[in-house]
């Protein structure tokens, strides 16, 4: 039976040989293993993390997050605000040009913010409270306000996916819901579709008239000095097999370590394993259907509160603490807006208590629909551990197992689920204006719970607009505060999916969103 780790990495030899390479015309080429493939490359039309990694290695940005989370310029030069924040000026730094020679100018970059707009949630938000947006001169462009907006330069170097990616005007002028024909960008590395063949690899190429920041590179701020001369992307779906492609040296990098590989690659001098912290770890929720079923009841919805034991779920992925923790912040542990509001339901989770709060509700028995996703591990793991729980705490459990592009198509239905687990970074949770769990609230997307607080209408505006962190703190408290009291959602832990490279890599970027600008093979 060909399922072994040697029998995998014997078949991925011999496609590696079989299979004729897309050959770069420089000689130092990394090849790496993303999350996925990259199918989608319209930097704006998807929120796939995968999607916003090729963004920020073919495209560019106004301004950037440092490691330190602070926002620092990237494409602007300077800027200007007025005493009372209305009005904000801008003006590009020399040397930018598009993959095609052209020079970027101002009216490229209001038409992307424009476009962008039409796709983020906090984008829409900036635009949402702006009186105007235009160009002044080739270089320069004006923002005015009509109401209050405290996170102007947040929301413009934002890593919140859809990112804030700027492309040529004639791009930029396609409505937000058609994906762009041409992938032309002013970024790190170029794209060609020549170089790019679908279910197998694609080649990214240094590009050479890309003109750096001055300032030392720090994550995604400062100078992008490439330092290779292309950077090849396989696809390769099976962990295991891109983990032997690894230790073999077929490949240099892959983004995601299997959870049960860890020790192996950990042990292995040829390989090196980056873990990850703060904003660059994930946490899970469980997503709760407030629409029908059982969980419509927000009493019923809190006995989860009682009931998930987050050590358990990290426990179930074989995780070390070195990788996982148990946090309660709504808003992610390791964030400005952590905080502990609502969390005290949640301190000494108990099967017998969730059962003694179940027993004092309405709930006669109803089917609790589990969604497991069989090709995510974490969604798997983490769905699997809380039916077992529901089923001890006397819910009656009907679980449901699929893929997970089946589990999206199912949420968006107000019937046939009841709950599923999934998870996303910290740097898009950790606020609340790009926090994916409660960003649904009172819209008409699907991809939530049907959930529609209305006290949390104005503490989104009301963080949007304050003018330092201590105001937005408190509102964060009190919005995770209303969270937590209508249980909209349940977390289920906050870990690393570290990454693993070989030795012989050099100043690679330590960032769960993988940079390979700076690193050196």
């Amino acid at each position: 039976m060909i399922g072994s780790f040697a029998a995998r990495l014997l078949l991925l030899a011999l496609a590696l040989t079989l299979a004729p390479a897309l050959r770069p015309v420089q000689a130092q080429t990394l090849s790496a293993v993303l999350e996925a493939e990259i199918v989608t490359l319209d930097p704006h039309f998807t929120g796939a993390y995968i999607t916003r990694t090729f963004g920020y290695m073919v495209f560019d940005t106004l301004f950037a997050m440092d490691s330190a989370g602070q926002v620092k310029p990237q494409m602007v030069e300077s800027w200007t605000s007025s005493p009372d924040g209305l009005t904000w000026n801008f003006s590009l730094r020399d040397g930018l040009r598009w993959h095609d020679g052209a020079p970027v100018t101002a009216a490229d970059c209001v038409a992307s913010l424009k476009r962008w707009g039409t796709r983020s949630a906090l984008g829409g938000r900036l635009l949402a409270a702006t009186a105007s947006l235009d160009a002044t001169d080739a270089k320069s462009f004006t923002l005015t306000l009509r109401t209050p907006f405290g996170l102007v330069l947040d929301t413009l170097g934002t890593t919140s996916s859809p990112g804030p990616f700027m492309l040529p005007e004639r791009l930029a002028k396609t409505p937000g819901a058609e994906r762009i024909t041409e992938i032309i960008g002013s970024g790190p590395f170029v794209y060609r579709r020549a170089d790019h063949r679908t279910g197998d690899r694609m080649l990214l190429r240094k590009n050479t008239a890309y003109v750096p920041r001055a300032e030392p590179n720090d994550l995604l701020a400062g100078g992008k000095v490439v330092k290779i001369d292309a950077l090849e992307l396989r696809v390769v779906p099976d962990g295991a097999t891109a983990t032997a492609a690894l230790q073999s040296g077929e490949i240099d990098y892959i983004q995601y370590a299997p959870f049960d590989l860890l020790r192996v690659l950990e042990r292995d001098r040829r390989v090196r394993v980056q873990s990850f912290t703060g904003l660059d770890q994930f946490t899970g929720h469980y997503r709760l259907n407030s629409a029908t079923g059982p969980f419509a009841d927000p009493a019923i919805r809190r006995v989860l509160l009682q009931l998930v034991d987050q050590a358990e779920v990290m426990a179930g992925f074989g995780l070390s603490d070195r990788y996982a923790r148990t946090c309660d912040a709504f808003f992610i542990c390791g964030s400005p807006y952590e905080n502990d509001a609502g969390t005290a339901i949640m301190r000494a989770p108990s099967i017998e208590a969730a059962k003694a709060a179940l027993k004092q509700t309405r709930y006669a028995g109803e089917p609790v629909v589990v969604l497991v996703a069989n090709d995510l591990e974490a969604a798997k793991v983490s769905s699997e551990i809380l039916a077992d729980r529901l089923r001890r705490a006397g819910f009656t459990v009907d679980m449901q197992v699929m893929d997970w592009a089946s589990v999206l198509a199912r949420r968006t239905r107000r019937e046939g689920w009841s709950v599923f687990g999934v998870h996303a970074l910290g740097v898009d949770l950790q606020s609340p204006l790009t926090n994916s769990v409660i960003g649904f609230n009172c819209t008409e997307s699907l991809n939530g719970g049907f959930f529609c607080e209305r006290p949390l209408v104005p503490l989104f505006d009301a963080f949007a607009a304050a003018p330092t962190l201590a105001d937005r703190q408190k509102i964060a408290a009190q919005i995770q505060e209303i969270v937590y009291g209508q249980a909209m959602a349940v977390p289920w832990g906050q870990f690393a999916q570290p990454a693993a490279h070989r030795a012989q890599l050099r100043n690679l970027i330590p960032s769960a969103i993988p940079l390979f600008w700076a690193v050196e093979k």
